[in-house]
């Protein structure tokens, strides 16, 4: 069923999310201060009144996903054809390199090593000492827990199946009001409240995007200094930035079939490529043993550490921090994975973005962060130091530094850096033109628009320092708060359009 409005903007969600980053980035610059006053006391409100909210929203999603996922409705073909666009390869490709990018690349070196160092509140009373053996399975147990199911299962599991319904099935644009359909019906298609729910979640994943890119232009600079001696200051911060923008605009204007796919699938080839190295000529067996036992402990404690609740403060810090990243997020994946997804199962979908996603992830996790607690154990200090001293950027190039062939590695795993937050802002910027549009091919000039906007924005923070982009990146716990009210009836949504469809394509059994 076709869309009626097929390309227009919609200039009022436009404005609003616009005009939003603009006046952050005018308060940002007129008074830093001002903005992390706010930011914080917004940040501290969210994390008090909606970090239960937001745990028990992980679990259910993810549980009422593989529930479908195993269920009779699974066999349901989304999308309104019979046969995928995507090949696997190429489809999978997108999801890992778009959604594994924050991870990948500013957390999976130094997140292990922190729970490492400091053992995590939820493994109190164990008898585990920090920086020992003992804590390694722990540490990557917990790294799992933030970046494994419940978040890979909320980046547009369910939420895409009530999506496609009602863009494929029922001609809504390809908007993130269209996950309410279900409820208003047409009525929600030419709503304020439609508008605000598009605005809140564009401005969600812009601040979510624009936070990585300038975090990549502190990391990439601190890894130019350290492996080429180019000077860490903000001309090569915004060299990079400007690099970013310039390849992602490009990606973004020749398509999802052309650059996006492209720059994915080559990513992934990357990645494979150096874990295999590393798995071959570095700690592979320790890589593969606490792999394998940190997994275990991952899964025996899943819902224990799931909805920990005893120490609000690590909590705001790291847990409720990670949620709200990603249930920002959500709408627009739902979007993304629904434009990628057409001929699909509802299994396929749930499977890939919720089970296989996540175990990857947390491979990925094990090679860095894990490499990292093996040469922390080897060598107390070679990893800390840094970490402590520089912080996360420091983590991913200390640890690099200790593989044979460093000299290689360290440029190639700068290189992948990049090119996984490219990969995320050429993504985000098509996905975010198709929510101001609600068409699957959104206009060329709108693409790059919010390409060379999120890196302007990037660019423009980093004169406040790291300030300016941290401050950024709490910010989306905030849009957060409306991003997760939408997201919590996708848990008996999803079940009630894959009844509709089942119906509709005569499954019974």
């Amino acid at each position: 069923m076709k869309n009626k409005e097929t390309g227009r903007i919609d200039w009022p969600v436009f404005g609003i999310s616009g005009g939003v980053l603009v006046l952050f980035v005018f308060l940002a610059l007129f008074d830093i201060s001002l903005v992390e006053n706010l930011v914080s006391s917004s940040f501290a409100w969210s994390a008090k009144y909606f970090g239960a909210f937001w745990q028990v929203l992980m679990l259910a999603t993810f549980f009422v996903g593989i529930g479908l996922a195993f269920s009779k409705y699974g066999k349901i073909k989304l999308g309104g054809i019979d046969k995928p666009e995507l090949s696997l390869y190429k489809w999978l490709s997108i999801i890992m390199a778009t959604l594994l990018a924050g991870g990948g690349v500013f957390w999976a070196a130094a997140e292990p090593m922190y729970h490492f160092l400091t053992v995590p509140p939820s493994q109190d009373g164990k008898g585990i000492e920090a920086g020992t053996q003992s804590a390694v399975d722990t540490a990557l147990a917990q790294s799992f827990m933030h970046w494994g199911f419940l978040a890979w299962a909320i980046l547009g599991t369910i939420s895409a199946v009530v999506m496609m319904y009602g863009h494929y099935h029922r001609g809504m644009p390809m908007k993130p009001r269209t996950l309410l359909y279900p409820i208003f019906g047409e009525k929600i298609r030419n709503s304020w409240f439609g508008t605000l729910v598009d605005a809140f979640s564009v401005i969600a994943v812009a601040a979510g995007t624009i936070g990585p890119i300038g975090f990549l232009g502190l990391q990439a600079s601190y890894g130019l200094q350290e492996i080429f001696g180019i000077p860490n200051q903000f001309s090569t911060q915004f060299s990079i930035i400007l690099a970013v923008v310039v390849v992602s605009t490009i990606s973004a204007i020749t398509g999802l079939y052309k650059g996006i796919q492209y720059l994915s699938s080559f990513n992934v080839r990357l990645a494979i490529g150096l874990m295999v190295f590393i798995v071959i000529f570095g700690p592979g067996g320790f890589i593969l043993d606490h792999f394998i036992s940190g997994f275990g402990v991952y899964i025996t404690e899943f819902v224990t550490m799931s909805t920990f609740r005893a120490d609000t403060g690590w909590l705001s810090f790291w847990t409720v921090f990670f949620w709200g990243w990603f249930i920002g997020y959500g709408p627009m994946m739902a979007i993304l994975v629904s434009r990628i997804s057409r001929g699909r199962t509802i299994r396929d979908i749930i499977i890939a973005v919720s089970i296989f996603a996540p175990v990857i992830s947390t491979f990925w996790f094990t090679v860095l962060g894990g490499s990292g607690i093996f040469f922390e154990l080897t060598n107390a200090g070679s990893i800390s130091e840094a970490l402590n001293a520089a912080g996360n950027p420091a983590a991913m190039f200390a640890i690099t530094e200790q593989f044979p062939l460093a000299n290689i590695i360290s440029p190639l795993f700068l290189l992948l850096t990049i090119l996984f937050v490219v990969t995320t802002s050429d993504s985000m910027s098509y996905t975010i033109a198709m929510a101001v549009t609600g068409e699957g091919d959104p206009k060329r000039w709108l693409r790059v628009f919010w390409a060379i906007l999120m890196g302007s924005v990037a660019v423009i923070l980093l004169i406040t320092g790291d300030s300016g982009i941290t401050q950024l990146q709490n910010f989306i716990v905030v849009t957060a708060v409306p991003v997760s009210l939408l997201l919590l009836p996708m848990i008996w949504l999803a079940p009630k359009v894959a009844r509709e469809l089942a119906k509709d394509q005569n499954i019974t059994k």
